[in-house]
């Protein structure tokens, strides 16, 4: 059993860093409609490149230690339907998290060749279809966050 102390501490933390990854996400939706709206195709593709780098680390290390926080707040309570389903559905946003980034990966090559070739209109399709793939994505990972947090204040009380 861990003392009232470093629960709080590991509290604490995890909070912190559930609090970055949430308010980076939505923070990414309000960039990500404001540059969409407002930037050339070619600023556009360079500007998404450069925020998916910067921010996969900032909410990629929030999310590592929100998980590794949580987990060990886990290790401290008896397990029930509860635990397991959180587990299940931080795995399942940890699969989401990485076929995002190949998606991202894909989109960004996919778009740099239709910027190259303007009048192709296969590669047009292809990215019309990927971006429609990512807005599915990116709500099958914040109705998944959503499910966690939910999950977390379950096991909290």
């Amino acid at each position: 059993m861990m003392s009232e102390t470093t629960r709080a501490v590991l509290l604490g933390v995890f909070t912190l860093a559930s609090g970055i990854w949430v308010g980076g996400y939505v923070a990414i939706a309000a960039v990500a409609s404001a540059g969409t709206a407002t930037l050339d195709p070619a600023a556009r593709v360079a500007f998404f490149r450069a925020l998916g780098r910067r921010y996969l680390w900032i909410g990629g290390v929030a999310l590592a230690v929100a998980f590794g926080t949580g987990a060990a707040l886990l290790s401290d309570r008896s397990w029930d339907g509860t635990a397991t389903a959180a587990v299940i559905v931080a795995a399942a946003l940890v699969v989401a998290l990485a076929v995002g980034v190949g998606q991202a990966r894909r989109m960004t090559r996919l778009r740099r060749a239709a910027l190259a070739a303007p009048q192709d209109r296969r590669l047009a399709d292809q990215v019309e279809r990927g971006a429609r793939a990512a807005v599915l994505l990116r709500a099958a990972i914040g109705l998944l966050t959503l499910a966690l947090i939910a999950l977390g204040a379950l096991l909290a009380t």
